[in-house]
């Protein structure tokens, strides 16, 4: 065992020390960057033109008195209610000067983006609209046209505020969202840096340099030095974007995300978080050896590959939906599945403060990325090694062959 270990170590060594002295391990480092700033800066881009067009304004066609009243009266509560509480308003008509429409003819506009238009006198405003927008903008033309009335009447009460840590709410609708955070982002990750393993082996079996280190030490060191020198590779990647982020953090500010606080307590459950990346790294990193064991070209790779990943999205969907059943037959089935128990009991250190489950379920996990580490050994022993294998008898018995009838010749 001690020389698989450390034969394994001087695997590990050599495959860590070429990629990350290799050009390539630069742009590695610099891929997932790209993605992120094209899609935060679509995601913004999307969303102001979105807001720019989907933004509802309340058309008024009552008297140029009246109107005027109405806006009045949201400028003065939008001080102490927020700017952004009340729908846009402007003026798109007044029957008193020009010839009256019909609502429905204002709302025909569509350089107007009218929702709703409100018609008649302050004391029984009509708003004419769809159902849904005439729901949605009843009650602040309501307090609009009362306050309009008689701005004495409606004075809003300042209250004070008296804040608390939490409350119960906390418990669990909020910290499902970080839950739902740290799994995004635990498979995220491990599907990203999880197919290099298959690539290297892959590439070093055509390279036949696989065959020369079968021959010198054990299968078994061979495969294990592969998996830990991708997961070094991975966690190197890993410290360099994390510090990428917590630098731009810094610049955020008001714009950083707020998460609500995990059962564990953030340290922990960041620990937990770290540790069941490496857990599913190394379970889905053995299973791609194992995959890469059984293919000879990159296309069979591709072809074999493609359910595996898929399977592993299933997975992802499968603990995200056991998210909330805590306790539930489909959580704990969820948690006892190995490719899905990461991401289940991520879910579960974010809702639940118990801490024997997380070291069962690491513990299991090693096994299971034991077990499929041996089974990848195993299939490439019968594939790869036992057709080398028959190739060097039959040198072996051409050269004795050979041998033979130069003695006699």
């Amino acid at each position: 065992m001690k020389e698989i270990i450390r034969a394994a170590f001087v695997i590990a060594r050599r495959d860590f020390t070429a990629i990350i002295y290799s050009k390539a391990f630069i742009f590695f480092l610099l891929g997932p960057l790209f993605p992120v700033l094209v899609g935060a800066a679509a995601g913004s881009l999307g969303g102001q033109i979105a807001r720019e067009a989907a933004q509802p304004v309340v058309g008024l066609a009552m008297s140029q008195a009246d109107s005027r009243k109405m806006l009045d009266a949201r400028d003065t509560l939008a001080v102490n209610m927020g700017e952004h509480y009340f729908t846009e308003m402007k003026i798109v008509g007044d029957p008193d000067n020009n010839a009256p429409k019909k609502p429905q003819d204002y709302l025909k506009k569509k350089e107007d983006n009218l929702s709703v238009v409100v018609t008649g006198p302050l004391a029984k405003p009509v708003i004419t609209g769809t159902k849904r927008a005439v729901e949605r903008e009843s009650a602040d033309i309501e307090l609009l046209a009362a306050h309009a009335l008689n701005p004495g009447l409606v004075k809003l009460p300042e209250a004070t505020p008296d804040i608390v840590a939490e409350t119960a709410n906390n418990d669990k609708q909020l910290r499902t969202v970080t839950a739902q955070g740290g799994q995004i982002l635990v498979f995220f990750v491990t599907m990203l840096l999880a197919g290099m393993v298959l690539s290297n082996l892959v590439e070093e079996k055509s390279n036949k340099i696989i065959e020369i280190l079968a021959a010198s030490i054990p299968m078994e060191s061979v495969f294990l030095g592969k998996l830990f020198a991708m997961l070094a590779m991975a966690l190197l990647g890993i410290a360099v974007w994390t510090s990428l982020g917590l630098i731009a953090s810094q610049f955020l500010n008001e714009a950083r995300p707020s998460f609500p606080t995990p059962a564990v307590g953030w340290p922990m459950f960041v620990a937990l978080c770290f540790t069941y990346f490496i857990m599913a790294y190394l379970m889905l990193g053995a299973l791609f050896l194992g995959i890469g064991a059984m293919a000879a070209t990159v296309r069979e790779v591709q072809t074999i590959s493609m359910p595996v990943t898929m399977a592993q999205l299933v997975n992802f969907f499968f603990a995200s939906y056991a998210l909330t059943k805590t306790g539930q037959p489909i959580e704990v089935f969820a948690s006892v599945f190995p490719f899905s128990s990461p991401f289940a009991m991520i879910g579960r250190a974010a809702l639940e403060p118990v801490l024997w489950h997380h070291a069962v379920a690491i513990i299991g996990q090693i096994f299971f990325a034991i077990l499929l580490l041996r089974i990848g050994v195993h299939l490439f022993k019968k594939n790869v090694m036992k057709s080398g294998n028959a190739g060097r008898v039959k040198d072996d018995g051409k050269r004795k062959l050979f041998g033979l009838i130069t003695v006699r010749g």
